[in-house]
């Protein structure tokens, strides 16, 4: 198993692709922290893995929040006593709106969530890992962020645009210090709440504009997530893999 002994951390874990990534690295014998707002949703993750026989914690946390995601860490590494692999998934967008229909507030938060938490826990995981001399970081990125044939926002769009120019950067920071720092850009995704976003009529339509006329799923999302986070992708470093169906081809 590729993660055997090793710990994990999956942000946004309590649904969509987070849930499914924390499962895949159960499948492969991680020990896992998984951390999400719903508090609710953590826990039915929590019971889902434990069912499987993995040694998993769980945290109803902001990965947004400096102080919070310090606790989980200190946690994290009390309990095991290393991170190898931190997975920023955390984030999202609740609705498709013209960018003069933006609050400042909404602004605010969709950054917030979506890069600001990547930052956050990043910072929070680095001294550690310096001090293994080791570690992986994967951030999730998006379609959006790698070309304009995707409309979602532009609050959305910036974001994780962002999270690609912050892997880059982190990326040739920390790679003397064995840290590896890539990032995965999904397509549209048949998650749930991609799913809310558009009916099925304009799923259907959307799937029709990808070259291989259908949705993403989350486990093929989590087998690049994986991947990046494995021995396999030692030598990759501040790359950003495109994971949707040629939707857009950088």
């Amino acid at each position: 198993m590729r993660f055997q002994g090793r710990v994990v951390i999956v942000t946004g874990a309590a649904r969509g692709i987070g849930a499914v990534s924390a499962e895949a690295f159960a499948r492969e014998g991680a020990r896992l922290a998984v951390l999400d707002l719903d508090g609710a949703g953590v826990d039915a993750t929590v019971k889902r893995l434990r069912e499987t026989g993995a040694d998993v914690a769980g945290f109803g946390a902001d990965a947004a929040a400096p102080a919070e995601i310090r606790a989980v860490v200190d946690a994290v590494v009390q309990r095991w006593g290393q991170i190898d692999v931190l997975v920023n998934n955390a984030g999202g967008v609740a609705t498709i709106r013209a960018t003069e229909d933006i609050t400042d507030e909404e602004w605010a938060s969709i950054l917030r969530s979506n890069l600001t938490t990547a930052f956050v826990c990043s910072r929070a995981v680095l001294p550690l890992m310096k001090r293994q001399r080791g570690g992986r970081i994967v951030n999730v990125a998006s379609v959006v962020a790698r070309g304009g044939a995707v409309r979602v926002t532009s609050h959305y769009a910036a974001a994780k645009a962002g999270i690609v120019g912050f892997t880059r950067h982190l990326a040739l920071e920390v790679g003397p210090d064995g840290i590896t720092v890539n990032a995965v850009a999904p397509g549209t995704t048949a998650t749930d709440r991609v799913k809310a976003l558009r009916t099925p009529e304009e799923s259907r339509q959307l799937a029709q504009t990808i070259p291989v006329r259908r949705l993403g799923e989350p486990i093929e999302i989590a087998e690049a997530i994986l991947f990046l986070a494995s021995d396999a992708a030692s030598f990759v470093n501040g790359a950003t893999l495109d994971v949707n169906g040629g939707q857009v081809m950088a």
